[in-house]
């Protein structure tokens, strides 16, 4: 598989999944090339930093994710490419590592800090919360473009509850039990979502196929 380093002469745009020790990398790697994109699973800053869009999955605690992610220097490439405008999406843990801090059974542990917010235990009797659910995109989104009404997959336990909209960010929220949380951010060249599109069927291959769209 090709070095990613820019769009190709067909027109396919090349990502990178940046490997950091967590997340289902394989699945996220045959969802987005399912979405049109050419795909290699690395921790090369380099190419991270290259790459037409990159792609921070993420699965399992808070704290392990960040340290993870800290170590492949993961903090530093994200706010690099928010700087040049280079498309970002992050998944699950990987969307809950960029607000400003995690709380895991009294633990509380600092994230990316790019968003303000905590991420904390959903206050419901049945977790994970884990299955299929809707959500509720603002109007204009661009992440769930023409999928507004679909479901997607969650599998979590801990979310944000608490994101203020502003110009330039849109937030789409979702519902477990009555305790609304933040279910996907866009603000410009960052999207994230707290489910999995990659295990998301044709409505997540739709939504990565937006994504791939913006590269």
């Amino acid at each position: 598989m090709s070095t990613p380093t820019a769009g190709r002469a067909d027109g396919r745009k090349r990502v990178v999944v940046l490997d950091y020790g967590s997340g289902n990398l394989r699945s996220a790697e045959r969802a987005v090339a399912h979405a049109g994109a050419d795909v290699v699973v690395t921790a090369d800053p380099e190419q991270a930093l290259a790459a037409d869009g990159l792609v921070v999955p993420g699965v399992g605690a808070f704290a392990a994710c960040m340290a993870g992610l800290t170590d492949v220097g993961g903090p530093g490439l994200i706010a690099r490419r928010v700087a040049e405008g280079r498309p970002t999406l992050a998944i699950c843990v990987g969307h809950q590592v960029l607000f400003d801090a995690g709380i895991e059974h009294g633990v509380r542990a600092p994230g990316c800090a790019v968003w303000p917010g905590l991420v904390e235990q959903l206050a419901v009797q049945r977790l994970p919360h884990m299955g299929w659910n809707t959500v509720e995109p603002p109007a204009g989104s661009g992440l769930f473009a023409g999928i507004e009404d679909e479901r997607f997959y969650f599998v979590h336990s801990y979310g944000v509850r608490m994101l203020a909209e502003t110009p330039g960010r849109t937030v789409t929220w979702a519902e477990h039990e009555g305790d609304r949380f933040v279910a996907a951010v866009e603000e410009g060249p960052l999207w994230s979502t707290q489910f999995h599109p990659e295990k998301s069927g044709e409505a997540g291959t739709a939504l990565l196929r937006n994504w791939v769209a913006t590269l």
